[in-house]
């Protein structure tokens, strides 16, 4: 019979204005820590991952993209209030780039692209997280590195006191 600690960290996966290249990556990851995973995390929210999702108490929010919008904004500030810790993922959330070069773009060159902003609800500018909600912890990378967000994960179970499983036996076909 499978033991499961009293608590599990409740996180939330959100993807915001990127090309979504970290998701790839957490998913990717998934495949080496899945049995691990299910033990200790509580995903509350991951569109990636499943199709009933909530967003009420996390502890940890993993937010990857840049902000492109007032709806965004808003939805971020949202994601923040419900989250005890937000860790930006990736170089979109920490810096806003490459999905903010944009901001940097000549009069006429703006000029050319604004039906397109228009049209989407676009914002005047592109925001990394921190320019709208407190950031508590950085995974930086395009793609996030994957040390680094086990490390940001790991911190974030200390944080929270959530135990790692023990780690069960390897059988090898001899033994079985």
């Amino acid at each position: 019979m499978e033991i499961s600690p009293a608590k599990k960290l409740r996180i939330g996966w959100f993807t915001f204005t990127c090309c979504e290249d970290s998701t790839v990556i957490f998913t990717e990851i998934m495949n080496d820590h899945f049995e691990t995973w299910r033990k200790i995390l509580d995903i509350r929210h991951a569109r990636v991952l499943q199709t009933k999702n909530v967003l009420d108490e996390l502890d940890v929010a993993f937010v990857e993209g840049a902000i492109n919008s007032d709806e965004q904004e808003s939805r971020l500030k949202e994601i923040r209030a419900k989250s005890k810790r937000l860790v930006a993922i990736g170089a979109c959330a920490c810096t806003g780039m490459p999905s903010a070069q944009r901001n940097a773009f000549p009069p006429e060159l703006k000029d050319k692209i604004q039906f397109l902003l228009d049209r989407f609800h676009q914002g005047e500018r592109v925001k990394k997280l921190d320019e709208v909600v407190t950031v508590d912890d950085r995974v930086p990378g395009c793609p996030m590195t994957e040390s680094a967000f086990l490390a940001a994960l790991e911190k974030m179970l200390k944080e929270f006191e959530i135990p790692l499983p023990e780690k069960e036996p390897e059988t090898s076909e001899k033994n079985v």
